[in-house]
Order: C-alpha cells, then structure tokens, then sequence
C-alpha cells in the first residue's frame, strides 16, 4: 500500500484512487484508534462533487458497523464541521472534499475532537492499521450498532456562529459572490442576507460536475462584471469547501490573501486584539506584506507552504491570526481552521466600520511582482542543491541588486521533481531576469 495521506488529507479520482471500500476502511481505522468510548459520535460533512453520495455512504456504514454514531451535516463548508465537532462535543469530523480540485476528484480529512486536522503521527497509524488489515474480534450487534443523525438546518447553525463573530450589521452594503458550485452555495448567501446585504450571487446551481469549473477563488475575473455592474462594495469568491476566499475590491479588482492579512492584521493591532502582535504567514507570501507591518509595528512570522503549517504555528506561539496568499484564512480565536465565510464577514465589517472603499483600504500593502520558475530536478539531488555554491553566488547577486525591495527564495518542491524558484522585485523584467538565469544553472547541474 502507497501513502494514503497527502499534506491535507486522502485524495484521488472518486471510485478509482479513492474508492467505497477505502473510505469504510478508514471510518473502521479511525474509530477503532481514536473512539475509545463505547458509544462515541463522528461528525460528517461534504461539498457537491457527485460522488460525495457514495464516499459518505460507505464512512457511515464503516461508523454505524462500529458502534460510533454519526451525525451528517450534508452539503456544508470544512470549517463548518471543524466548529460543529467543537460544538456538539464528537470525538472527530470528516470532511469529504476535493477543494479546489475538478470534480471527478475528492478526498477525506479528519478533524480531531478539538477540531484540528490529525499530526502526521496519527495520520501514519490510521495507514498502519489498514495496511495490517486489523479487524475486530467481535463486531458490535443488536443496540451496540451505531445510529445516523440527520442535522436540521445546519445552514443556521453555522450561519449563526459565524454571524456572530461580527458586530452590528451589513444593511446597505451590496455583496457579490461567487460560491463556485460548492459547499457554501446555500449558507454563505444566506448568511449575508440574515445580517442586512443585498447580495449578489453566480455560481450556485451545483449539478455534481461543476463545481470549480471556470469560477471561484482560482477564477476571481468571473465575478468582476457582477461587482461593478451592481455597484457592489466588494466581491467574494469561495473555493469549492470554502475553507478559502479571494475578494474584489468596489473595482473589481482582485483583493488576495496577503492583501486580507494586511488589513484584518491592521485592524486587529489597532483595537488591541492582535495576539502578541504578530501575524503567521507562509514563505510565499509576497513582501509587500512584510513592509506594510514594519509601519504598522506587526511582526510576520514565516512558514512553510501550507495552511497546516501555519497553524501549527499559531498553536506553538499562541497568535490569532494567519493564512496564506491563497487566501485560506484562520482566525483562530474563532475557529481551528481555514474559514471562507467567517474571513468574508471579518472583510466586510471593517468596510462598514471604516466606512472606507475596499480599493482604499487595501492600499495598506504594495503588492510587488512576483515571478515563479521550475527548474526540473531528479528527487534525489532536490535538497544538495540548496548548498550548492555555484547557485548560492547566483541567488547572492540578485539579492544584493534587490536590496530591500524585492527578495530571492529557491526552494525544493514537496511533491515533484523540482526546484521552485520564486522572485519578487518592483521590475517584472529584471526579476524575470533573475529567474530564468537561476533556474537554469539549477538544470546545468545534472
């Protein structure tokens, strides 16, 4: 068996990669490891890939042939049972979801009974117990077997929780929003208009195969049109488990994670609620970034690529606020993870409190070009060549030419055979430049 578990969960084509059988193994793995109890309970939510039916209904079964009741949520946002796992006092959440990924994909995570993602540890001993094909002696029967619980409206329940990590109300604002056929197409709607917006939605006719599909936070030009033509004070766009948003300033023009970061920072530092005024990003957040709070006396702390990573640091130094460029955001006084519409709601509260235009306040960070490119290397010589000295004098050089205005960052892909070379600078050109020229001195090595 090849590793199931992947930087953010179990993934693959749905009922080729990740088939029925898998998803009842791993629902039987994880509450014969971490359901100790003999009645214990698993929280259940999904987004609106088509085959989310039969993943779902193959874990259920796993559960209830355990003896673990299982509550399902249907079609909700991750965060969604990150907080409902917390809530209702479950011992674990899944997630079934692909994210931003085609249809024909899904995945599952877990959520642990704080409403964390599982370390790698315990990911590892879930792989472990399926690869040994570990079964129970004796299978619980008759009162013993495990029982489905349908959630009512759990649109309201988590609309209202997010809800009320806001002040006051949205009357008179105009909100446009692109829910990407996914998991937020019912309740981040109708959490707008519960707190007073007019509200502008495309995007929300999921049919099982759209989701994603030339829309959402990947594609945030779509929803530009409906911005300016309504005359909206910002746009939303979700990714397809809304664990994520990009924005769109009253222009249309694109608002992204840093640029988020930077202003909910800002204004968290200025009421005295920005936890050890620090804020935790990735290394490839761009460093307009980091020069927007050296003004501000915020400190950035960096991580690697991955929203676990920042959280992780969170937790470590005990900050409440972090994310990436991508756009998954997490406060962490409110909730254990990435969260799209509790993100959206942060965005817009500080619109209406400032009663400042989005384009006006999201001019606190000069956002520098950035140019990315892949040097192709064998896996085994990706880490040697971050000592190599021929490249380090290169990285060097432009560097100094940067100076304080631009930055230099190589670094080894996690997943492929490659060496990513970032650059940031105010001259497109010459970090373009730069790039090229570093990246192929990479593949000269071999």
């Amino acid at each position: 068996m090849g590793k199931l578990f992947g930087t953010d969960g179990v993934r693959g084509i749905a009922n080729k990669d990740l088939t029925p059988e898998l998803a009842n193994q791993l629902a039987k793995a994880a509450a014969e490891i971490f359901i100790k109890e003999k009645k214990g309970t698993v929280v259940i939510g999904k987004d609106t890939r088509i085959s989310g039916d039969l993943l779902e209904a193959a874990m259920v079964s796993g559960f209830l042939a355990m003896g673990v009741e299982v509550i399902t949520l249907g079609v909700i946002p991750t965060p969604a049972v990150a907080y409902a796992t917390r809530k209702l006092k479950a011992n674990m959440g899944v997630v079934i979801s692909a994210s931003h990924n085609p249809y024909e994909y899904n995945g599952i995570k877990f959520f642990n009974h704080q409403g964390f993602k599982l370390r790698d540890e315990i990911e590892e001993e879930i792989e472990g117990y399926i690869s040994r094909n570990q079964t129970r002696d004796k299978c619980p029967t008759g009162d013993e077997i495990g029982r489905l619980i349908e959630m009512a409206d759990p649109e309201k329940f988590y609309g209202d929780f997010v809800a009320s990590t806001i002040k006051g109300d949205f009357n008179g604002m105009r909100i446009a929003m692109d829910t990407a056929h996914g998991a937020a197409y019912k309740v981040a709607p109708r959490t707008f208009q519960n707190l007073g917006a007019e509200v502008f939605v495309i995007n929300d006719q999921p049919d099982g195969k759209n989701i994603n599909q030339n829309c959402g936070s990947t594609h945030p030009e779509v929803l530009k049109d409906v911005v300016v033509a309504n005359q909206c004070d910002m746009g939303i766009s979700f990714d397809g488990d809304a664990d994520r948003l990009i924005a769109l300033d009253e222009k249309g023009e694109v608002v992204d994670g840093d640029q988020i970061m930077a202003i909910c920072g800002s204004d968290l530092k200025e009421k005295g609620a920005l936890k050890k005024d620090t804020v935790v990003a990735t290394v490839m957040s761009n460093i307009g970034l980091d020069l927007a709070f050296k003004g501000k006396d915020i400190q950035l702390e960096k991580t690697k690529v991955g929203d676990r990573y920042v959280l992780e640091k969170m937790k470590e130094e005990g900050f409440s606020l972090g994310g990436e460029q991508s756009g998954h955001l997490i406060f962490l006084d409110h909730n254990t993870t990435g969260d799209g519409l509790l993100s959206a709601l942060k965005l817009a509260e500080i619109v209406k409190e400032r009663k400042e235009p989005l384009s006006t306040l999201s001019a606190i960070m000069e956002r520098f070009p950035q140019t990315l490119v892949n040097a192709k290397v064998p896996n085994e010589y990706k880490d040697s060549l971050m000592n190599n000295e021929v490249i380090l004098e290169e990285i060097q050089k432009a560097e100094k030419i940067l100076d304080d205005e631009g930055r230099v960052l190589v670094r080894p892909s996690g997943t492929e055979p490659l060496v990513r070379v970032m650059i940031e600078g105010k001259n497109l050109a010459q970090i373009q430049g730069f790039a090229q020229k570093i990246a192929g001195l990479i593949e000269a090595q071999f």
